[in-house]
């Protein structure tokens, strides 16, 4: 009998142990599923939700950033390309002169106000303009006529606002033909001034 009494206390000593521990350890279990998993829930949409926000306007910013440069850069070559369109005519349309004169015509005023528009626009440019005869003369003759030409074409500009320091000129006499032909319309076309547009 005492041998049944000691194993009922030790079975029972078991069993009330076992359900102490059972219980705390549920309590605990259901307290911190309780406390963690609601949060953390919440938490993780959290997150969810800010990447998602700081993402979009990232990947529409670098869009944007990229168009923007794009378009910056194709209107910087559309510039460059007018730029060298306004440089090719202003180096190529001469001014013309009648025999043994270096006074200017009205169409040689209306190229050189637009030359003085162009200069008056950009002050990193300086121009060249070089004074030639035809062949008919002496050397000495032409060059000093030519040098006339040259002076005539930067006083006017002179005259419409350009700087004296901006304008270099030289005479080439007619030792540089537009035309090599012995002819008048050769002559026409030597009687002239040239210009070059320098940095």
């Amino acid at each position: 009998m005492k041998k049944r009494m000691v194993c009922g206390l030790i079975a029972l000593a078991f069993v009330c142990s076992s359900l102490f521990i059972m219980t705390s350890c549920a309590k605990k279990q259901i307290g911190v599923s309780e406390r963690v998993e609601k949060p953390v829930i919440v938490e993780e949409e959290k997150v969810v939700v800010v990447e998602e926000e700081e993402k979009a306007p990232v990947a529409e910013e670098k869009v944007v950033v990229v168009v923007e440069e794009e378009k910056a850069e194709a209107e910087r070559r559309a510039k460059a390309e007018m730029l060298a369109a306004k440089i090719r005519e202003f180096d190529t349309e001469n001014i013309y002169f009648a025999f043994d004169k270096s006074d200017l015509r009205p169409k040689a005023r209306a190229t050189l106000k637009k030359k003085a528009a162009f200069l008056r626009g950009d002050f990193s440019f300086r121009v060249l303009i070089a004074g030639n005869c035809d062949e008919r003369g002496t050397e000495a003759y032409n060059l000093a006529l030519g040098e006339r030409r040259a002076h005539s074409a930067k006083k006017y500009l002179m005259a419409l606002g350009i700087s004296g320091d901006r304008i270099s000129t030289v005479s080439y006499g007619e030792e540089r033909p537009a035309d090599p032909a012995h002819t008048p319309a050769a002559w026409e076309l030597n009687r002239r001034d040239n210009f070059t547009l320098l940095r």
